[in-house]
């Protein structure tokens, strides 16, 4: 799916998505990422896609972003129910979902100006 381009100067835009794919700012990644407005981490190394574990996030715990969007592949999976706590326990928020509405939904808060991350499989 390709997404409509409406930037935030100078931000890290999802640009499009697929099977297999992200893209952040008309360049294609194949592989699992995390980004933020400011910055790209890729490849994001994770564990099995079914089976991520906090270790997996213990980096954006120190980038304290104000929410964290984890977008779980192609079906939408609940991580373990810790993850959540040590994100709520830090006062950073933690929203779930399938990858297309996380590619989606972070657009629209980096837009906003909001400090977001998106933890996003491919």
């Amino acid at each position: 799916m390709k997404l409509h381009l409406s930037t935030t100067e100078g931000s890290n835009t999802i640009t499009g998505h697929g099977p297999g794919f992200i893209m952040v700012n008309r360049e294609r990644v194949a592989s699992h990422l995390i980004v933020m407005p400011g910055r790209l981490i890729s490849p994001w190394e994770v564990g099995r896609a079914d089976a991520v574990s906090m270790a997996d996030f213990e980096i954006l715990l120190g980038l304290k972003p104000e929410l964290v969007i984890f977008g779980s592949g192609a079906s939408f999976r609940f991580p373990d129910p810790r993850i959540g706590a040590a994100f709520a326990a830090a006062r950073i928020g933690f929203d779930v979902m399938d990858t297309p509405a996380g590619c989606r939904t972070y657009n629209v808060l980096m837009s906003e100006g909001r400090n977001v991350a998106a933890a996003l499989l491919v």
